[in-house]
């Protein structure tokens, strides 16, 4: 994921003038259907039992997801393209974005499931 929303790019030019900004105590994965810097991820599922999924990542340099990302459907939610980070498990402020390396269907009840290293972290 290289591609940071226009606040996440707001948080690091605070933090590089040294004007302490809030940062997130707790990251949260989320799929949809599209994303763009000013917005961040868009399309999330809605009325399918879909929620975000809280992450953790570890790393020096690129950041890596520790444990598997889960995400639990009751219904047909459509093709999931992209996935994002938020700094909250509903609303929140957009951090980053990027395309899934491959599309997913989803056509009914189920799980979507990312694999520990599957997200990885690293600005440009």
């Amino acid at each position: 994921m290289t591609d940071l929303t226009d606040h996440a790019k707001n948080l690091l030019a605070r933090a590089l003038c040294a004007r302490l900004p809030t940062l997130p105590t707790a990251v949260f994965a989320a799929l949809g259907t599209g994303g763009s810097d000013s917005t961040g991820l868009t399309g999330e599922p809605a009325g399918t039992g879909y929620a975000r999924q809280r992450a953790t990542f570890t790393g020096t340099g690129p950041q890596r997801n520790v444990e598997a990302i889960r995400f639990t459907f009751t219904s047909a939610a459509g093709t999931m393209t992209h996935i994002g980070l938020f700094d909250a498990v509903t609303g929140g402020n957009p951090l980053t974005w990027s395309l899934l390396n491959t599309p997913v269907t989803v056509a009914g009840p189920g799980t979507v499931t990312l694999t520990g290293n599957a997200l990885t972290v690293t600005p440009q």
